[in-house]
């Protein structure tokens, strides 16, 4: 797959996300071509990845030897159905989308010649976790091939296709959820008297620490919470479990297939 020529239809932030880490190790093909209708979404790729071709012509990606559907779903069927007669037997398709499940995206394509992938922002640093399946028409040998090249994006593993929207939560969305506590933690800190420097790696050092404290020091969760007595947020717990478990569960319900 090194060596193949891809096409990305869609041109927003997951492309980015697969050009960084693919430029990030240096990985290189025979050629990328990025199609999108926003010229000046392409303008900003080719700066940033000179080594692109940009189009506003779908069926110029969809000619690639793999095509990457990097669309949002709701704009998935209308778009791929006209690509039916351009895209080749024997290209790959890789939907980087939740939603539309092999079987569908075969009918809308004529191809079973299919993969699925839930991609992770944490690609852009080449950390993702990124769970794939493949459709029942990619061999052993193949499987691997793709594996290898996606793998450089970071922790890319093969699951099953009725688990990939439990992924797009768990991992995909988690971040989001996580980020802007953060942030906050840095502007308390430098209100505090901290410097920006010091705020950063005050939170950053932490974070490390506390993801090693909870998931390798054998304690239970009741044990984990009790080693630090004062709990500033205590009593807002419950309304939190109550936000999360609404938006990320009723996200969940919409982009299940």
């Amino acid at each position: 797959m090194k060596t193949k020529s891809l096409g990305f239809i869609g041109g927003g932030r997951i492309t980015k996300i697969f050009l960084q880490g693919f430029k990030n190790q240096k990985v290189a093909f025979n050629s990328v071509t990025v199609c999108d209708t926003n010229t000046e979404t392409l303008n900003k790729l080719k700066k940033d990845f000179p080594f692109i071709e940009t189009t506003e012509k779908a069926n110029d990606a969809a000619s690639k030897e793999v095509v990457f559907i990097a669309l949002h779903p709701p704009v998935i069927g209308e778009t791929i159905s006209k690509l039916k007669e351009v895209i080749d037997k024997n290209a790959l398709v890789i939907s980087l989308a939740p939603k539309f499940s092999i079987q569908k995206l075969s009918e809308l394509l004529g191809t079973q010649r299919i993969v699925r992938i839930i991609p992770n922002a944490t690609s852009f640093v080449n950390l993702g976790y990124n769970p794939v399946c493949f459709s029942n028409a990619i061999d052993k040998s193949e499987k691997e091939a793709v594996l290898e090249v996606l793998s450089v994006l970071g922790n890319t593993f093969e699951t099953e296709e009725n688990k990939l929207e439990a992924y797009a939560i768990a991992s995909a969305m988690h971040p989001t959820c996580l980020w802007v506590q953060w942030n906050e933690m840095e502007h308390i800190s430098k209100k505090m008297g901290l410097t920006e420097k010091e705020s950063r790696e005050a939170v950053y050092e932490t974070l490390k620490a506390s993801l090693e404290l909870m998931y390798n020091s054998n304690l239970n969760f009741a044990e984990l919470t009790d080693l630090i007595p004062v709990k500033p947020i205590g009593e807002n717990e419950t309304e939190i479990k109550e936000i999360l478990n609404k938006k990320l569960l009723g996200l969940f319900e919409k982009i299940k297939p």
